[in-house]
């Protein structure tokens, strides 16, 4: 885990303990001991294992934690993901950071799961986008990862990826070569990917040089296919996105194109039910 996600964790626990967890002060004895157990409540994907037990350190590190099941795994009704014991203070004043972390993560790690299944037996990877819960990036990129999907770009750093509104300001077929140029220049090993909303886009691009992936946006599956073909054998990755869901994913993923990116991982799903029981 990185300083940054730890440091993120310790905002967290911040946001949620302020100057002290008053309640469990109030009715918790201060040297009383409890053991936690946390169980699944539905089927899902389990991610944000890390997460939980570096909050459960910070608030507490003298605590014993055994994790009894791992990111990726899929677990049932009454699956126990993890047990901690110690002070009783500490477990109660961890909870519910812990449980955020892990029902949102877990939640994403389930939606990914789906999206993978739909598309069995096709070559396309289901990609991640930057549509991710502000300053949990990190965290939900490992979500996905655990539902067996791929990660896009982290940031606007580590890939150039022009859309319709660079597009409309580079101009034509040179001026978008020149701008691809200036990328690889100043980054030799950078990937570049270029949005095209037509087919005649798409042609264009394939004419360029340096270009190793096109996003073709908002298309119909037959355009879809005709991109393929425009394609060729060339070495360009084609990209599918825009109106992408469970419903749509499969014959999307049939066109022949290489990768899908849908937002609605990290955007769009719903925190699996966990709980802590305390004995």
């Amino acid at each position: 885990m990185s300083p940054t996600a730890r440091e993120t964790i310790r905002q967290a626990l911040a946001e949620d303990l302020g100057p002290g967890d008053i309640t469990s002060e109030c009715f918790i004895p201060a040297g009383h001991r409890s053991t936690a157990r946390l169980i699944a409540k539905e089927p899902a994907t389990l991610a944000g294992t890390a997460a939980a037990l570096e909050v459960f350190r910070q608030v507490d590190p003298a605590l014993e934690i055994t994790l009894e099941n791992n990111d990726g795994d899929q677990i049932t009704p009454g699956s126990l993901i993890l047990t901690a014991s110690g002070s009783t203070r500490a477990l109660l004043s961890a909870e519910r950071t812990a449980l955020n972390f892990l029902q949102r993560l877990s939640g994403i790690a389930t939606l990914t799961r789906h999206f993978v299944g739909a598309v069995d037996g096709s070559k396309a990877l289901i990609l991640d986008t930057r549509k991710t819960t502000p300053g949990l990036r990190e965290f939900e990129r490992l979500a996905v990862r655990a539902g067996g999907g791929t990660n896009h770009r982290f940031g606007l750093f580590d890939r150039v990826l022009a859309k319709d509104n660079h597009l409309a300001i580079t101009g034509d077929a040179s001026g978008l070569q020149r701008a691809i140029d200036q990328a690889k220049k100043r980054a030799p090993r950078i990937l570049i990917e270029i949005e095209a909303d037509t087919l005649d886009q798409v042609r264009l691009l394939c004419g360029l040089r340096d270009i190793d992936l096109i996003l073709l946006d908002n298309m119909s599956n037959d355009q879809l296919r005709a991109a393929v073909q425009i394609r060729g054998d060339r070495e360009i990755r084609l990209e599918a996105s825009g109106g992408v869901n469970l419903d749509t994913v499969a014959a999307i993923a049939a066109t022949g194109i290489d990768q899908i990116s849908v937002g609605a991982l990290t955007h769009s799903a719903r925190a699996i039910d966990l709980s802590l029981e305390i004995a």
